[in-house]
């Protein structure tokens, strides 16, 4: 398998999309209830099918059902069987795809969360719209928590080190520059209003394992990783931030491949508007250069949109693939989009496509992919082809069956709230406020011969494995006795855990995935 069938263009030829091509991306948009989804749905399945790792966004929570077989009985059969045989796809059989689902928010699937420190200043400046003062503060904050062996995992973290920053600013002025209140209170309103679109619920351990993506099954399918999205979508930012810290996780971690026979993975993002409503110039600047430099990843994005000019045009350009369902002229903005879809496609003397646009039927498109040789194909109109899978969203029930077959299971499901910045801060405000009244009431010599009150840096690290350890015992002994699957043994997981945890109270948490995949190898 080489390639993609997109669909039985209107010239009688097959309109296919070369695996080998998928990585310069693509575009397919078109107005609600044209076929969008569906049409993600079938391409999204038949990368699996090539052993092509998927991930999808999934808005409405009708994708789920890709994970499931259609059925004859479903109550658009006859119509999405009568598409088949009209396309030439006979025998048509149903099947069924390999998923694994995940959500933010730990409750339509697998939690993905990562830790602030992993994120970076440089990131989160430019979600947050800082200017290059509050930029500079916020660099400030992570070297000064760096060199202190402060861990940022989440948000109270690194709002803990904004107030110590603060109100140390003097004294730091001479090593790290100046530091503004005024600044530090522009960041931390930021951040507020970040935490209340739920970003809190992102940042945090265990941190997710981008390799976790790039999997397939035990035939050679390519899985199929959905984002339960529906809630996510009521917060836009933190969408966004999501989408864009996947793709540079991505980009940091893949080698360079050029243009592989297949792709390492393709994306899907759905409702790709909302990456780029009111982002601020750099935002914009970031993912350019993320979706023009994936490319030699291996990776291949496709922005699914309603509207073609939803997508910036330093981006579109970047876009060769492209699968374009129905438009309505309404209103003005329309008929821009309508006369800029049109203008993007290789001309096709036989159709008039500014006209076509808007009387393609719901399951048509316009359709032009990239050649072998590199150029664009001449845009067909094209019957796109239907999906295997299910068409609609699967049950509670059938999502609890197919997560707990998940190879993650239980990986990402427990929060663990280590000891990091904001405790360790904390805990020397209140030793410092103990000390204070000690030296009151007994003198300065009585508080000198009171023993450390807050533990080192080693002792700290200890406490931290031996706590990470029997948390992890515990897990997976509950977690046999309630008869849920667990491949892994109570001895190396809390050794593991254990592991991560010196590594990373030692060094940052780059350390304890390091320290962590080091002692999994030992104990394998």
């Amino acid at each position: 398998m080489d390639s993609i069938y997109l669909g039985l263009g209107a010239n009688g030829e097959r309109q296919t999309l070369l695996l080998s091509r998928a990585n310069r991306h693509g575009l397919v948009a078109g107005a609600t209830g044209t076929g969008k989804t569906v049409t993600l749905q079938s391409m999204a399945e038949q990368f699996s099918a090539a052993g092509v790792p998927v991930f999808l966004a999934d808005v409405k929570g009708d994708l789920s059902g890709i994970c499931m077989a259609g059925s004859h009985d479903f109550k658009h059969a006859a119509t999405i069987e009568e598409r088949a045989k009209q396309l030439g796809l006979e025998p048509f059989e149903y099947k069924d795809n390999p998923a694994v689902f995940w959500d933010l928010y730990g409750e339509s699937g697998h939690p993905v969360r990562t830790t602030i420190s992993e994120m970076g200043p440089l990131l989160l400046s430019r979600l947050m719209g800082l200017n290059e003062t509050q930029e500079g503060v916020l660099n400030i904050a992570f070297k000064w928590a760096d060199d202190n062996g402060l861990l940022l995992l989440d948000m109270d973290d690194l709002q803990q080190v904004l107030i110590a920053c603060a109100a140390r600013a003097g004294d730091l002025a001479t090593t790290y520059g100046n530091i503004s209140k005024a600044s530090v209170g522009t960041i931390q309103r930021q951040l507020l209003a970040f935490e209340s679109q739920g970003a809190d619920r992102f940042f945090g351990e265990p941190a997710f394992e981008i390799n976790d993506f790039l999997r397939t099954d035990e035939t050679g399918k390519g899985v199929i990783n959905v984002l339960a999205a529906e809630k996510l979508m009521q917060s836009p930012k933190l969408y966004a931030t999501f989408l864009l810290w996947l793709l540079s996780e991505l980009f940091e971690a893949l080698p360079e491949v050029g243009d592989p026979e297949k792709p390492t993975l393709v994306f899907f993002f759905d409702e790709a508007h909302l990456l780029f409503d009111e982002a601020p110039q750099a935002l914009f600047d970031k993912i350019e250069q993320v979706v023009r430099l994936i490319r030699s990843k291996g990776v291949g994005v496709f922005f699914v949109t309603q509207n073609p000019v939803d997508i910036p045009e330093k981006i579109a350009g970047q876009l060769g693939n492209r699968v374009q369902h129905a438009l309505r002229a309404f209103t003005p903005r329309d008929q821009k989009a309508i006369k800029a879809a049109a203008e993007t496609f290789r001309i096709n003397s036989d159709l008039d496509v500014e006209t076509a646009i808007t009387e393609l039927k719901v399951g048509e498109a316009l359709v032009s992919t990239l050649a072998e040789d590199g150029a664009p194909t001449i845009v067909q109109r094209t019957l796109i082809a239907p999906p295997r899978s299910r068409l609609g969203p699967i049950t509670p029930k059938e999502r609890a069956i197919v997560q707990s077959i998940s190879p993650f299971d239980g990986k990402y499901d427990t929060l663990v709230d280590r000891e990091s910045a904001e405790e360790v801060l904390q805990k020397k405000s209140e030793d410092a406020v103990a000390a204070a009244q000690v030296v009151d009431e007994q003198g300065e010599d009585a508080q000198r011969a009171l023993p450390r009150a807050t533990p080192g840096l080693w002792e700290r690290a200890g406490k931290a494995a031996f706590g990470a350890a029997a948390a992890s015992a515990g897990t997976i002994l509950a977690r046999k006795m309630s008869g849920r699957r667990s491949s892994a043994s109570v001895g190396a997981s809390a050794a593991s855990a254990a592991a991560g945890a010196i590594g990373t109270a030692l060094g940052g948490a780059m350390l304890g995935r390091f320290a962590r995949g080091l002692l999994g190898g030992l104990l394998r």
